[in-house]
C-alpha cells in the first residue's frame, strides 16, 4: 500500500468514525433502541481500530510522532478528549443533560481534530 492509499484509507476512517459518532449521538438523543444493536456496538471499535493502525502508519511512514510535532500532539491529545466525551455522550453520562454536553463537546473535539489535520497547526483558527 502506498502512503497515499493510506493515508486516504485514513481519511476514510476518520469520516466514517465521525459520521458513525454523530449517527449514535442522535439515536441517543432520541432513546433510540437502534444503540443496542449488536452490530451498532461492535462497528464503532472496528472502524476506530483500523482509524487508530492506519494513523501509526502514517506517523511511520512520514516520521512524524506526538510530540516531536506541536500539531501532532494537540490532535492526539484532542483524539483522547473526543474519545472521554464520547463515552460520556454515549455510555456514561447518568443524565441526559450531562449526555448532551458531552455530545456537543465530543462533535467540537472532532471538528477540531479535522482542523488540526487540515492545517497541521496547533492553533487552526
Amino acid at each position: 500500500m502506498s502512503y497515499f492509499a493510506l493515508k486516504h484509507f485514513h481519511i476514510t476512517c476518520a469520516m466514517l468514525s465521525g459520521v458513525f459518532f454523530l449517527v449514535r449521538g442522535c439515536w441517543m438523543l432520541d432513546d433510540s433502541a437502534m444503540l443496542q444493536r449488536r452490530w451498532v456496538k461492535i462497528a464503532p471499535h472496528l472502524i476506530d481500530t483500523l482509524l487508530l493502525a492506519s494513523a501509526i502508519g502514517l506517523a511511520v511512514w512520514s516520521s512524524q510522532y506526538p510530540l516531536a510535532q506541536s500539531w501532532l500532539t494537540a490532535k492526539v491529545v484532542a483524539v483522547l478528549l473526543y474519545i472521554v466525551l464520547g463515552a460520556f455522550a454515549l455510555k456514561l453520562g447518568k443524565t441526559k443533560t450531562v449526555r448532551v454536553l458531552a455530545f456537543a463537546g465530543a462533535l467540537t473535539a472532532f471538528g477540531y481534530i479535522v482542523a488540526v489535520a487540515l492545517s497541521k497547526q496547533a492553533l487552526p483558527f
